[in-house]
Parts: structure tokens; sequence; C-alpha cells
């Protein structure tokens, strides 16, 4: 039987209608984000349907904890909470209006993509924030469940996908596989020759009607 994991970027967010820096700052859904939650569940139901035991991971920050629970709820799976699927932690910048970043220099072309934190304090590098993601998904994937759901963020969805398909720690820097709130991607390894695909990514087509 192949193998299916779900990866959600968590639905709307207080910081995201708020405009402020996400990163580390920990804010609950907006009363949209929660409806959409619930046409995700939905959505993986379909999808999945009740015959295969399913795992729910999720990264611990309420906004993606709270995508969790009516997903595993519908599914009748237990979530498990790991801080190592959080968002990029962006120090000082966490919790800033989004006006706050406009006050560092311009990125440059030549930076180091892997170890550069970008002129913020505390925050995390590319190289921390991807070993972290790598390290989740290899317990994520050491489980015999052949169904899985991975609730994240947005910025994590990359380096997920990243880990998924077996690219060298050292060339994610230059990676970049977007998600938006409510985003599903589907990977899928294969019974046959155990190849990895991705299915679908940021597939958003159930919050269509969610108002």
């Amino acid at each position: 039987m192949s193998r299916d994991i779900y990866l959600v970027a968590h639905a709307q967010s207080r910081h995201q209608v708020e405009k402020r820096i996400g990163g580390w700052y920990d804010t609950e859904l907006t009363a949209l984000g929660r409806r959409q939650a619930l046409a995700i569940a939905d959505r993986l139901a379909e999808r999945i349907g009740d015959i295969r035991p399913v795992e729910v991971y999720a990264s611990d920050l309420m906004r993606a904890a709270e995508t969790a629970e009516p997903i595993a709820g519908r599914l009748c799976a237990p979530i498990f909470k790991t801080p190592d699927l959080r968002e990029r932690s962006l120090g000082i910048a966490g919790g800033q209006p989004e006006a706050w970043l406009e006050l560092l220099p311009p990125p440059r072309r030549d930076a180091d993509r892997m170890d550069d934190r970008e002129g913020i304090e505390g925050a995390e590098t590319r190289r921390e924030f991807a070993a972290r993601l790598y390290r989740a998904m290899g317990r994520i994937m050491s489980s015999n469940c052949d169904v899985q759901i991975v609730v994240t963020h947005g910025g994590a969805v990359t380096f997920v996908v990243a880990a998924w398909i077996g690219m060298p720690l050292e060339a994610v820097g230059w990676a970049k596989f977007s998600s938006n709130a409510g985003g599903i991607t589907h990977l899928r390894e294969d019974d046959h020759l155990f190849d990895r695909a991705v299915i679908s990514l940021n597939d958003r087509t159930h919050l269509a009607s969610v108002l």
C-alpha cells in the first residue's frame, strides 16, 4: 500500500490579519481561520476515508494546533505536537508590524543563504530551521502508519517537502515550495519502487466557499 502524507499550512491566524510578523509569535486562529480548519478537515476526510489508520502531527504553536484539532476530531486520530514543526524563529522581529522588516537592508544575491541571520537578532538561520524540520520528518517517517497529516506553517512547507524528497541540507537554501494559509500539499511514496512524489502543492480549492 502506498504511503500518503498530507501537509497542511495552518489556517488564517490573528497575526496575519493584524499584519504582524509571525515566526514564533503565538496567536490563535481568527473566526475565519476556524471555519477554514473545519473545511480542511472535511476535505482530508473525503480523501482519506475511514478505513486506514491516521496519525496527525502538528506544530505546538496555537495557530497550527488549533488547525489540527478539527482534523484529528474528524478522523478520530491522535495529535502529536512538536516544537520541531514550528515556523522559522524571527527573533526580536516576531510580533512586530510587517513594516519593521522594511528597515532592514535588502537581501543580497551573494549572501550566505544557509547561515545568515539577515540582520535580525535571535533569528534562526535557514540551516537551523531546515535541520529541525528534517529531524521532525525523520521521526514522522519512522512511523509504520501509512497515512499521516502534518500541520505546520507556510515557511516550513519548503523544508518538509525538501526532507521528503531527500534534498541534501546544503541545497535547501535555494529551494522554495510555497503554501498559503489552509493549503494542503499531498506527498506520496508508491508501494512498488518507493519513489516519493509531490502529488499536489498548496491545494486551496476546499476554501473557495468558506466566508
